[in-house]
């Protein structure tokens, strides 16, 4: 072996042995036990970062180990290719989405490949092919004969310069993104997924889900939201003047705080009761002597009938459509109302009459399109009742005050007992809401209900760069399924991005068909998917991929559930709740018999780097800066904070340099070592230098075998606690004490002497760093002569009788300061322990010859001379 391990020489030579021999491919008949190892796979962006590095890592070392300790491994890499930035690049840079994407495949799938990981290339897939998409297509057809399929209007936001619908991530400061118009809100006929169907058993499956981190399950149980609450009916009178409903007036806006839970599918009233009554939800019917106004949503038929009355209510509903269209935006826009001069009856006191206003922060799509406000308790109420002059009552003590005029800036939402409430009060709060949904019953002006926060999925995209929606639309057939026969329905090439808009709707051939049932002229839904479709059943793809069918149940069934899932944080409620549902669904229609698609799920943290601005306040990256200048002006630059790595500070680090620098392993063992996993990790040019060294450094250990005979108990025993405790800590994905153990294990090798154990520590310890620097590890092993490829060997065997301590690190203090420390047998007798300390070279010269006044032994632990 040479004195310096060639890290790139070696990387390449062993990645391309390890594809010659497709070392990791996995074999679906094995007979081995099953492991299903995951990352959640990248978009195609052009270049991979050091997120991607840490993420494809951390699986690559469990994959490799489970490989090591018999297990067939599934370990595969594919591109979530559908999407925006594609479409983005064919606007700003004149290319056409697919050939961008596919260049960027080429370009990251080589990164990836230098990074020297475990992946079965064999199966990999790019949603945005054909052979991909036309399987989701029939998948998504199935669900539609199912019932899980249907399209009605919804409110969306629309850029009238652009001529699309965005994202509610698009709209900045009520504009679009990209062109700065007023964003509107519209009604579009869009496609829904019935997630909403799902609900109650997506709830109660997070229970089974024991290897996923507690935040997450949390987070996907409040998304769904499930509450007990009353549905109930004020009846309304007219205006004042008599004339029906509108004749009232403007009201200011102001910012407000806590959006409103979303609740169940409206109901509101119809226009066959002319009106008479306005439905709402509540989950608090306990405050319901709190009420003070009525809110309606600009599209509610109150709103819709004032709007016919009055040009100035009709002015203020088309302001609101310059709003979002969810809660989460609704929060942060500024909240506006008008009031309408009808009232609504208090159930409980008919004479009691609370105003009902139009409001631009309440929605159609969330519960019943109508609320009533409690502003002692709830934020948004209270904000809006001050702003408008409105009463505000307290009705749940605090404490020991009780008074009804509450005169608070901020609402009381915490315990406490009903007051000022008839014959509710004295109550707790859950007695209350019992007690009150009984009298909505028996009176029959409403029932209990349990509701959702939960919407059903929208998966409707006016894009060109998606899966194409396999639905005809036939004027006299309405929406007609594409036959199977005829999949995939493969997007047009020749499209054109300088006309704002969707491609597909001004293609001239592409959209234009016969009904599949009428043969009548006819028009293909020029709609695209939701791409969070498309990674809402990849992990079954790479599980099974027969051409004539989207994947083969009993194969597909043979690797699912994925053992273990890794990604980050950010997708912890949508992709992986779609993921949950699209499965569940799946086994509805009775095409898997799985209900989890992830049975472990791991969310690992970012990687940070300082933030750098010019002197001019431009963002630098930091290979534009050196010394704390920029390079090319010499000029001082502001050093910012350690923040997630974003493209937009330019505070990303490229891996291919370092790779090219210090070799791939020092790159992954810095990844590994220098933060928990489910942290965030700085990087440092000082981290990664550490790692290239500890990297030489076991290459001139595993050089120097030192082979000799005789056994070293104590090294033996150190070797098979650090077997043990490894292969725990990969197991926990806790990477960074797996790395700790392994320090130890080398300093506790390169201090001992020549022996047979030190020979077969240096070849075991090859084994363990296999799985986190597997470049060195096989070029150690080849130079050491041993059989075959290291990725291929198993695991160290443990001897259980070496895990058992039988000596104990006793620590010698002399008046509380550490002296000297021995290793003694364990459980010796205070009187053995007390004079070894004695005897001890370092004790004696402290001591000068002279004797203890006192001497203090805790078994196992320590001895305490009192000088």
């Amino acid at each position: 072996m040479t004195s310096r391990f060639n890290a790139l020489k070696a990387d390449a030579a062993w990645q391309s042995v390890w594809d010659e021999r497709r070392t990791f491919a996995a074999d679906d008949n094995s007979a081995k036990p099953r492991s299903y190892v995951l990352e959640m796979f990248p978009y195609p962006s052009g270049r991979i970062h050091m997120g991607h590095v840490r993420n494809y890592t951390m699986g690559d070392v469990l994959a490799r180990y489970r490989r090591m300790t018999g297990h067939e491994v599934l370990h595969p890499m594919g591109w979530d290719a559908f999407g925006m930035p594609a479409e983005n690049a064919a606007m700003e840079k004149g290319v056409h989405p697919g050939g961008w994407t596919r260049a960027n495949i080429a370009v990251m799938k080589a990164q990836l490949k230098r990074l020297g990981f475990a992946l079965d290339w064999s199966r990999e897939l790019a949603t945005c092919e054909p052979d991909y998409y036309g399987h989701e297509q029939a998948l998504f057809l199935d669900l539609f004969a199912a019932g899980l399929v249907y399209r009605k209007e919804s409110a969306v936001n629309w850029d009238p310069v652009d001529r699309t619908v965005l994202a509610n991530e698009q709209v900045i400061d009520g504009r679009g993104w990209r062109s700065g118009a007023l964003v509107e809100r519209r009604k579009l006929s869009q496609w829904f997924l019935r997630i909403t169907d799902f609900a109650d058993e997506l709830i109660e499956g997070l229970g089974d889900l024991k290897d996923w981190p507690d935040k997450v399950r949390l987070m996907q149980e409040n998304w769904i939201g499930r509450s007990q609450g009353l549905r109930f009916r004020f009846l309304l009178s007219p205006s004042p003047s008599g004339e029906g409903l509108g004749r009232g007036t403007p009201a200011a806006s102001e910012n407000q705080d806590t959006p409103r839970p979303a609740f169940s599918s409206p109901n509101p009233s119809s226009k066959e009761e002319g009106l008479k009554s306005v439905e709402v939800f509540t989950t608090r019917p306990d405050t319901i002597f709190g009420a003070s106004f009525v809110a309606v949503a600009p599209d509610h038929p109150i709103a819709q009938a004032a709007a016919a009355n009055n040009p100035e209510a009709a002015a203020f509903i088309e302001l609101c459509k310059r709003g979002g269209t969810t809660a989460a935006e609704l929060d942060t826009q500024e909240k506006l109302g008008f009031d309408t001069g009808i009232t609504a009856a208090h159930p409980f006191d008919p004479d009691w009459r609370l105003p009902v206003h139009i409001a631009n922060f309440v929605l159609m799509e969330y519960g019943t399109g109508a609320v009533f406000g409690v502003p002692a308790h709830d934020q948004r109420d209270l904000d809006f009742a001050r702003k408008y002059h409105l009463p505000v009552r307290r009705v749940v003590a605090e404490g020991n005050e009780t008074a009804p005029d509450f005169a608070g800036e901020n609402a009381y939402t915490g315990p406490g007992l009903i007051v000022n409430s008839g014959s509710l009060d004295g109550m707790d709060i859950e007695t209350a809401k019992r007690a009150v949904i009984a009298r909505a019953e028996s009176e029959g002006w409403g029932v209990g209900t349990t509701v959702y926060r939960l919407r059903d999925w929208g998966v409707s995209r006016q894009r060109y760069w998606g899966t194409p929606i396999p639905i005809i639309h036939c004027d006299a057939c309405g929406p007609v399924a594409v036959p199977h026969d005829q999949l995939p329905v493969i997007l047009p090439e020749d499209v054109t991005f300088d006309v704002p808009g969707n491609p597909l709707d001004r293609h001239p051939t592409w959209k234009h068909v016969a009904c599949p049932s009428c043969a009548a002229p006819a028009r293909r839904e020029t709609d695209t998917l939701d791409t969070f479709v498309n990674s809402s059943w990849y992990f079954i793809r790479f599980a099974s991929q027969p051409g004539d069918r989207p994947f083969d149940k009993a194969a597909a069934e043979r690797w699912l559930p994925v053992g273990q899932y890794i990604g980050g944080v950010e997708h912890a409620i949508l992709h992986l709740l779609y993921a949950r549902f699209w499965t569940r669904a799946l086994r509805r229609i009775g095409r898997l018999d799985v209900a989890e698609p992830f049975a472990g799920l791991f969310t690992q943290g970012m990687v940070t780097h300082e933030t750098y601005r010019s002197a001019d306040g431009r963002w630098l990256s930091p290979e534009e800066v050196q010394d704390g200048v920029e390079r090319s002006t010499g000029l001082s630059v502001e050093v910012g904070r350690i923040e997630k790595m974003s493209k937009s500070k330019k505070n990303t680090v490229d891996p291919e340099p370092i790779v090219d620098q210090y070799g791939a392993d020092a790159v992954r063992w810095f990844m590994l070592s220098d933060s928990p996993p489910e942290r965030d990790l700085p990087w440092s040019e000082a981290g990664i230098e550490g790692a290239w060294r500890f990297v030489q450094r076991l290459w001139r250990l595993f050089a120097d075998t030192h082979g000799g005979e005789g056994h070293d108990k104590q090294l033996a025993r150190k070797l098979h606690q650090t077997i043990a405790g490894v292969a725990a800590d990969i197991e926990a994905l806790a990477f960074n004490k797996a790395v700790a153990k392994l320090y130890e294990l080398v300093n506790a090798i390169e201090k001992a002497p020549a022996s047979a154990t030190r020979a077969q520590a240096v070849r075991t310890a090859m084994l363990l760093v296999a799985p986190m620097t597997p470049h060195l590890a096989e070029e150690a092993w080849d130079a050491a002569g041993e059989d075959g490829l290291i990725a291929d060997a198993p695991w160290p065997e443990i001897d259980p009788a070496l895990l058992v301590a039988d000596e104990v690190t006793i620590a010698v203090q002399i008046n509380g300061k550490l002296r000297d420390t021995l290793v003694l047998p364990k459980g010796l007798p205070r009187e053995e322990v007390e004079t070894a300390a004695l005897a001890s070279d370092k004790i004696v010269q402290f001591l000068g010859g002279q004797a203890p006044r006192k001497v203090i032994v805790v078994p196992d632990r320590l001895v305490n001379l009192v000088a």
